[in-house]
Parts: C-alpha cells; sequence; structure tokens
C-alpha cells in the first residue's frame, strides 16, 4: 500500500506541476512580457504594441474565461474587419476547449493529491507520501529538461507534435498575414514552453526541499 501510495503521488507531481505553469501563462501579464522583451519580431503588417496588448488579451479572455464563440466573432479591427476569420475562429474554439479541459484535469489532480495526503496523515504513511513528493520532483525535473533539449534542437517539430496531438488534422496552421499568426507568432510559443519548463522546474525543486525538510521533521 505504501509503494502504491509513493508510485501515484510521483506519477502526479510532473503533470500537477506542468499544467500550473500553463495556467500562470495563460493571463494576459505574460503578453505584456513577451510583447515588451528585446528582439521581439514587430508585425509586418501594421498592428502596434497596444493592438497587440489589446487583441491578445481578448483573446486569452475568450480561451480562459469560457466566453461564447461571439465574443470573438464580435470583435472588429478598426477597417471593421473581422478580428478573425472563420478558420481562426474555429480553432480558437478548439484552444478554449483544450485549455478548459486541461484546468478541470488540474483541479481533479489537486483533490487527488489533496486526498490521498489526508489518506496517508490518516493511515500514519506520511512517509510514503513525502518520498512520491521527492519522486515526483525529481521525475518533473527529467521531463523538463528533456523538454527543453527538444525545444533548443527544433522547436518547430516540437509544437507541430504538440497541436497534433491535440487538434485535428491542420486546422491550426494558418497564413502569415491571419491575425493568429500576427498576435502569437512562433517566438511567443517558443518562449512559453521556455518559461514552462522553468516554472515547472521550480516547482521540482520546491517538492525536493519542502520534501527532505518534512522528512527530516518525521524522522526527528
Amino acid at each position: 500500500m505504501k509503494k502504491t501510495l509513493s508510485f501515484l503521488v510521483a506519477a502526479l507531481i510532473p503533470f500537477f506541476l506542468l499544467m500550473s505553469a500553463i495556467r500562470i501563462l495563460f493571463n494576459p501579464f505574460y503578453l505584456q512580457i513577451e510583447y515588451r522583451a528585446p528582439n521581439f519580431p514587430p508585425d509586418p503588417y501594421g498592428f502596434t504594441t497596444a493592438e497587440r496588448l489589446e487583441w491578445g488579451r481578448i483573446s486569452i479572455l475568450y480561451i480562459t474565461q469560457g466566453h461564447e464563440l461571439s465574443y470573438l466573432a464580435d470583435q472588429r479591427l478598426p477597417n471593421g474587419q473581422q478580428l478573425y476569420n472563420e478558420r481562426e475562429l474555429s480553432h480558437m474554439l478548439d484552444v478554449q476547449i483544450v485549455f478548459l479541459n486541461m484546468v478541470t484535469a488540474w483541479w481533479i489532480l489537486a483533490a487527488i493529491l489533496l486526498i490521498l495526503g489526508l489518506l496517508a496523515w490518516r493511515l500514519n504513511t506520511l512517509t510514503a507520501y513525502i518520498q512520491g513528493i521527492l519522486t515526483g520532483g525529481w521525475a518533473t525535473l527529467g521531463l523538463i529538461a528533456a523538454i527543453l533539449i527538444a525545444v533548443a534542437l527544433s522547436f518547430r517539430q516540437l509544437f507541430t507534435l504538440f497541436h497534433k496531438l491535440f487538434f485535428s488534422g491542420d486546422s491550426w496552421l494558418f497564413e502569415f498575414s491571419d491575425t493568429l499568426i500576427r498576435l502569437f507568432p512562433l517566438r511567443l510559443w517558443q518562449d512559453a514552453f521556455i518559461l514552462v519548463g522553468v516554472i515547472s522546474a521550480i516547482g521540482g525543486l520546491l517538492c525536493l526541499l519542502i520534501g527532505r525538510s518534512l522528512l527530516k521533521k518525521l524522522k526527528s
């Protein structure tokens, strides 16, 4: 039973930390940082930084707040053109579904980890629970190292693989002149993958530090 408990905690920790990092970055403040970063590519079709921030904020809120698709479909550029065309709107709906499903899974993982912790305390098996946290921390660091190596070697291939896993067909491919690419160029996603890795790695290190500290207290 102790081994099973420890294994479950260790298996869940990396996914929980990874989802936590993604949830943190899916906020308009990330766009504030990214669009103002040195050497961030300007929009070759004319969006200013202020316009990118405004349209990007609206797009993020659509995804994270679960708004109806009409929230995006009704947005108009200054020239009266729709912010997103039908193909882009369809993809944004897919992104919203994937993101909201991830958030649901994130809450479920948090609940399971909490329940397992309470169960371990109740059954006097906290040592096994904490050992699972330690192992999960190491597993997170290993997973993030693999992701960051993939980013360094060929981010385009990693980005393509990610989309093939979560989206059907070529629904995620767009023209460079489309609004989605103008607001969210490849550089933004490359930086996001790196930051998700860094945040998750920090979470993994915290698991190691806190886990070791708790183990010492239990043994003393």
